[in-house]
């Protein structure tokens, strides 16, 4: 259930982020808003996965969720560069995030 928790908190984040950046540097109240929920959200739900997982696997895990996440919006829906370097640069996040998960019952 904690890697539940943790795959929601990374889904929050990518929300969080994706409403700042409607938020126009502070400039529009309601994304800026949504923004500040979603952070206040993501940190909880990262401090409830963290009661059951190991913390540098899961914080390395949720920001590499984000990050992929979020650099797979920006280049869906904002236009961001897909070149094939950036591609691969992001695969070798999500191929580290495996990784990780796969090594964290290991000691």
């Amino acid at each position: 259930m904690a890697w539940l928790i943790l795959l929601a908190a990374a889904l929050v984040d990518i929300a969080m982020a994706v409403a700042l950046k409607y938020a126009e540097g502070w400039t529009r109240f309601w994304p800026s808003l949504a923004g500040l929920v979603c952070a206040n959200g993501a940190i909880a739900l990262l401090t409830i996965a963290l009661k059951q997982l190991p913390v540098g696997t899961a914080f390395a895990i949720f920001t590499g969720l984000g990050a992929a996440g979020v650099a797979f919006i920006g280049i869906t829906a904002f236009g961001e560069s897909a070149s094939p370097l950036r591609l691969l640069l992001i695969a070798a996040i999500i191929v580290c995030i495996a990784g990780l998960k796969w090594t964290a019952g290991v000691r």
